[in-house]
């Protein structure tokens, strides 16, 4: 059986990386209240209840997993309930993250549930447009939430109103070309070559060490065959 050939696409895959988003893509069509499916998850049903405003729509997800998509105004209500309510006890904040779907498109903020007592997973999320990228924290509600939130904000700039200490937690402090898990955000960088290699090699390592880890340390002492201490790499040959 002859295969009829594949015609060669414009642009490679790497160039429609390059290119950034809208480039080569089908853009997908919002979605819409219509998009929901009958609540099978007693969660979801109780959230329809309790939040009919807050609760904009629903979906199940590779089979199994419901996602629910609420108010972003009332994301603290919406979880502080699941996690007091002696029906849900959500009470385990397994990951938040964001996701970026590029093409002036909002960002989603997601929350990933698990009630340890009922055995139960529960996907929240909730839709930022691109000129109001801020939600309220929910660090409040789980401690945990700490240092996730401080990655998608360091991540995709997203900001969370409340946070105890909201910095970045994975590049510098001082890092000045964006947040890099943007569909913006260019595939090498925002700043030239030369520029990103004058920086590196200009920088002050107090930006990324503590003072104790930059001070004088005891060389490594391991033991040898006799017994004996000896300083490793100390005439390594």
């Amino acid at each position: 059986m002859t295969r009829e050939p594949v015609p060669e696409p414009s642009m490679s895959r790497f160039d429609l990386v390059a290119a950034g988003p809208g480039q080569g893509h089908e853009q997908s069509a919002p979605a819409t209240a219509e998009d929901s499916v009958a609540p099978g998850n007693p969660s979801v049903t109780a959230l329809r209840e309790h939040f009919a405003d807050a609760v904009f729509r629903n979906r199940i997800c590779a089979g199994d997993e419901d996602v629910v998509y609420v108010d972003p105004e009332r994301i603290t209500d919406i979880l502080g309930w699941l996690h007091d309510d002696a029906e849900q006890q959500y009470d385990h904040l397994a990951d938040v993250t964001a996701v970026d779907y590029g093409g002036g498109r909002p960002l989603e903020v997601v929350y990933q549930l698990w009630s340890i007592p009922n055995r139960a997973a529960l996907r929240v999320k909730c839709e930022l447009p691109l000129d109001g990228l801020a939600v309220d924290s929910v660090t409040g509600i789980w401690a945990g939430a700490n240092w996730l939130e401080r990655e998608v904000y360091d991540l995709f700039g997203i900001r969370f109103n409340g946070h105890p200490d909201l910095r970045r937690i994975l590049m510098p402090d001082n890092y000045a070309e964006g947040h890099p898990l943007r569909k913006d955000f260019p595939l090498r960088g925002r700043f030239s070559r030369a520029e990103q290699t004058r920086r590196a090699l200009t920088q002050d390592p107090e930006d990324y060490y503590v003072p104790g880890e930059i001070a004088e340390r005891i060389p490594q002492v391991v033991e040898t065959d006799g017994g004996e201490g000896a300083a490793a790499g100390a005439d390594d040959v």
